[in-house]
């Protein structure tokens, strides 16, 4: 029984010396000094994931090559001394092929990390939250990927449409909270399965891909929808993916009311929801939350922030030509709007409160340097607002007070989780802190 296990043990080692051979050879030099640098420039920028990521077990990976393989943001991962580690931190956006390709189960997707923590509404295997008959699903739960978010919103409707009551008058048997792509997947599987439901969004159909600059292209998977079929769209651009989405709307003829926004969520002694909201009440037996996280902007506070010169996303940038622009943020949403609004002409300045920019994708690094070298945007760092004027910004540059004439100011300072909202709900909240999180069967 020992040589058994000690042969085994050998030709485990073998494979691995083998396999991680045959993949160094895959990867030229070229692309091997690349990762390097790469990872090497992530570290110095202390540059963290966006949200769910792959965390490797280094004593368990084989040096395959696989999860490099898949991944289609083709710069995250790389094999470097036989182990393939994550060499752009910033790239990823939590598809998930890499845990699903590794043929020794060495990866786990993770959210948070030591210096930042994500919190997430706790839930349970079906979606379920501590609170009975109340679920989360999609962006809120920690899942903004499409692909995801409706493959969480299909398994969640699958499973409740079996222990739903009956339908009576004044209570709906569901009630979907949120038009992203997690309600409209979840609307569509509960028309399906014949559920009386209604799904009540803020805004419109298209939840957090409204906040995308123009002609920002959208990474997904196919998914099948009921109703509908194979949603097959690869690499899309936002307006082709919102024109889709409407035209499934339609043809399904989902129940949705837009431009309700959801103030809070009671359960009631007979265990039903009852649902305030800003155009009246409603009941249902059961509540799916499928809000995104952006739905609430972060605000900063300063006076004067309350004018109508102050906007939180970017929908028409030319409306903004030969207009005056400081946009406010240091992530990937407000480096591309500021990207955006040079391109159509705006005169722009991006004011970041870091010293680097750590948090966004390579390719908006290389893009925002293009665009400061060709005086399409003025970079300001270690930069806050003061205060808001009617024509006018007042910041700290560097501990220094300097005021710019202004006519716009676009915020992309992240969404705010609704936690009181949640709280008041009676939904457990845990931080994550590089812990395992995402359900293998996505």
């Amino acid at each position: 029984m020992v040589v058994s296990v000690l042969g085994g043990v050998l030709v485990v080692g073998l494979l691995a010396v083998v396999v991680a051979t045959v993949v160094a050879g895959r990867q030229t030099q070229r692309q091997i000094t690349k990762a390097r640098a790469d990872q090497s420039d992530a570290k110095a920028k202390g540059a963290l994931p966006p949200s769910l990521h792959p965390k490797i077990d280094p004593d368990r990976c084989i040096g395959s090559g696989s999860c490099v393989t898949v991944c289609p943001e083709t710069d995250v991962l790389a094999v470097l001394d036989g182990r393939a580690e994550v060499v752009n931190p910033t790239s990823c956006i939590g598809h998930g092929e890499c845990l699903r390709a590794c043929p020794v189960d060495a990866i786990a997707l993770v959210l948070g990390n030591e210096r930042r923590g994500v919190d997430i509404p706790m839930v349970a295997a079906d979606f379920q939250t501590n609170v009975p008959g109340l679920y989360v699903v999609g962006e809120l739960g920690g899942m903004g990927l499409v692909h995801n978010a409706m493959t969480q919103a299909l398994q969640c409707v699958e499973g409740l449409r079996r222990q739903v009551p009956a339908a009576q008058a004044g209570v709906h048997q569901l009630i979907i909270v949120g038009a992203g792509p997690a309600g409209l997947a979840a609307g569509l599987a509960a028309k399906e399965a014949g559920l009386d439901f209604v799904v009540l969004e803020q805004h419109s159909l298209g939840g957090s891909v409204l906040h995308y600059p123009r002609h920002k292209i959208v990474m997904t998977r196919p998914v099948k929808l009921p109703l509908y079929g194979s949603l097959q769209l690869g690499e899309v651009r936002k307006e082709a993916l919102l024109e889709t989405w409407h035209d499934i709307q339609a043809r399904a003829e989902l129940p949705l009311r837009a431009g309700v926004r959801v103030d809070a969520v009671t359960r009631e002694a007979d265990e039903t929801f009852r649902v305030t909201t800003s155009e009246g009440e409603f009941c249902a037996h059961r509540l799916m939350l499928a809000m995104g996280r952006r739905g609430t902007p972060r605000k900063l506070g300063v006076p004067g922030e309350e004018q109508g010169k102050v906007v939180y996303r970017l929908i028409e940038p030319e409306a903004y030509r030969g207009l005056r622009c400081v946009v406010v943020g240091g992530g990937d949403a407000g480096v591309e709007a500021a990207i955006t609004l040079g391109e159509v002409g705006a005169a722009v300045h991006l004011a970041h409160r870091k010293g680097v920019f750590d948090r966004i994708k390579r390719k908006n690094q290389e893009r925002l340097d293009a665009a400061v070298a060709a005086g399409t945007v003025t970079v300001l760092i270690h930069t806050t607002v003061s205060a808001i004027g009617k024509a006018t910004i007042d910041l700290s540059v560097n501990g220094a007070p300097q005021t710019l004439d202004n006519d716009h100011v676009l915020i992309f300072a992240g969404g705010v989780l609704p936690t009181d909202f949640l709280t008041q709900a009676g939904v457990e909240i845990s931080t994550y802190r590089g812990e395992a999180y995402a359900p293998a069967n996505l």
